[in-house]
């Protein structure tokens, strides 16, 4: 090389010597390594006990309102699951990981979408099949293609849909007043319907009864304004984005308001159903989920609108009064579609 460098030189051109490199500091060095190289002080544990932490208003306030029967669901579910995680980690020889938030927040969920008087045997069953089947069975968290809450919470509706859609009554845990069942606002409509008769719209004073929580149904899908407090803290911890909530809640809205508008008799109003049933508590806390929603923000669009529209089709032709568990886990299972064909545009891409 030396040789070839000579004999590029011009004639009569003094030679000089190439300048010493001179050495680079210290602090100036390039550091080689693994990705990622994104450090944040979230983990795993955090982001689950936060969300946990957010649904507790939520939780509270069914068991205020349905007494003790409430307690006893939510407590055997986080039971069970804690149990049927760690059994099932134990025999494949998996890390124990209980403690990381993932199965309580599982159960958490699960329990907020049962009736609160639901048999102790049916608790037990639904959290092990969430745990076990909706989870552990395909490697654990990060893994699961579906909502494990959800898995569990179909697996029961579809194996006991009398006793998912048997509803208790309010009552105080402090009033004393016995049991009694009834229908949820989202049952009367559907009874209605599949009778052929006009469907009951509620009065104004209802309306804010449902969005306080002074009505039946699953322990969680009381008060809308309990969890749309706790999903706008979590959008203030960038843990969810706004993408999937608004546009699932937006599809119901329109959509259920297209009928209702050229049919208000046979159709109940499109406010009706945004504060009624689990849409809120869907949306939110469940079709956010960050293993089975989409990565980018026109994915999320996209599976937050398919989540309504199924939602609303279920709801209004359907044979369950309510539709929301049904479509986050069809959708779900259309997320590695939506991430194959929505992605981002790669970086010095025009």
């Amino acid at each position: 090389m030396a040789e070839k460098v000579e004999e590029l030189k011009t004639p009569g051109a003094e030679t000089k010597p190439a300048p010493a490199a001179k050495a680079k500091p210290a602090d100036a060095e390039m550091v080689l390594g693994i990705w990622p190289h994104v450090r944040t002080e979230n983990t795993i544990n955090r982001i689950m006990y936060t969300v946990i932490a957010t649904l507790v208003p939520s939780a509270l306030m069914g068991i205020y309102l349905f007494g003790w029967s409430a307690i006893q669901v939510i407590v055997l579910s986080i039971l069970v699951a804690l149990g049927t995680e760690a059994a099932m980690q134990k025999a494949l020889k998996q890390k124990l990981t209980i403690w990381d938030g993932s199965a309580i927040l599982t159960a958490l969920l699960l329990a907020m979408t049962l009736p609160p008087g639901s048999p102790w045997w049916m608790t037990a069953f639904g959290s092990f099949f969430a745990i076990a089947i909706g989870k552990q069975i395909y490697g654990g968290l990060g893994y699961n293609p579906f909502n494990p809450a959800l898995v569990g919470r179909v697996a029961l509706l579809i194996g006991f849909p009398l006793q998912m859609t048997t509803w208790e009554t309010i009552h105080p845990i402090f009033s004393g007043v016995d049991v009694t069942t009834g229908a949820t606002p989202l049952g009367v409509v559907q009874v209605a319907r599949l009778s052929h008769k006009p469907v009951p719209d509620a009065e104004t004073h209802q309306y804010w009864s449902m969005f306080f929580g002074n009505t039946m149904g699953s322990l969680g899908e009381t008060s809308d304004l309990l969890l749309l407090l706790g999903g706008l803290y979590l959008l203030y911890k960038h843990y969810i984005t706004w993408h999937i909530p608004v546009s699932m809640v937006a599809t119901v809205f329109v959509f259920t308001g297209l009928f209702w508008i050229f049919d208000p008799v046979h159709y109940a109003n499109p406010l009706f159903h945004i504060l009624s049933g689990g849409l809120m508590l869907g949306a939110i806390f469940m079709a956010t989920d960050m293993v089975t929603c989409p990565n980018t923000p026109k994915g999320q669009l996209i599976f937050g609108a398919g989540c309504g529209l199924l939602t609303a089709i279920i709801r209004m032709w359907g044979g369950y009064p309510e539709g929301v568990s049904f479509a986050i886990l069809l959708m779900n299972s259309l997320t590695p579609m939506i991430d194959r064909y929505i992605q981002p545009h790669l970086y010095g891409a025009k």
